[in-house]
């Protein structure tokens, strides 16, 4: 099994990644010109039933309803995961670092510029 650390708390991978994946349903996808005049109804049910909602316009995916809650953490979600990545190539560079691959400050200069 694989676990990682998520916002203060060891989680399954297998069952976190199963926890979010979500079918959408028929009912779950609006014309934008039909949500315009079902805008709270959609909101409601958004909220009430935990549903997402796409919208599409010209038969696309153009915009999505989703609880607030949801999506504050889903924000919270994206952090954590840009800080693991950051995490992960720190590691890498110590990793570089200690198998004595390095470069020398003229090559970095050197890599940096617009040359």
């Amino acid at each position: 099994m694989l676990y990682i650390s998520v916002l203060n708390r060891t989680i399954n991978i297998k069952a976190f990644i199963k926890g979010f994946v979500m079918t959408l349903r028929t009912c779950d996808v609006v014309p934008i010109s039909e949500a315009r005049a079902r805008l709270t109804e959609l909101a409601e049910e958004v909220v009430g039933a935990g549903a997402e909602k796409v919208l599409t316009k010209n038969g696309s995916s153009f915009v999505a309803i989703v609880d607030a809650r949801k999506l504050d953490y889903y924000h919270a979600l994206e952090e954590e995961h840009a800080g693991l990545v950051l995490l992960d190539e720190a590691e890498t560079g110590l990793r570089q670092l200690l198998a004595g691959q390095r470069v020398t400050s003229r090559d970095l200069t050197l890599a940096l510029s617009d040359h």
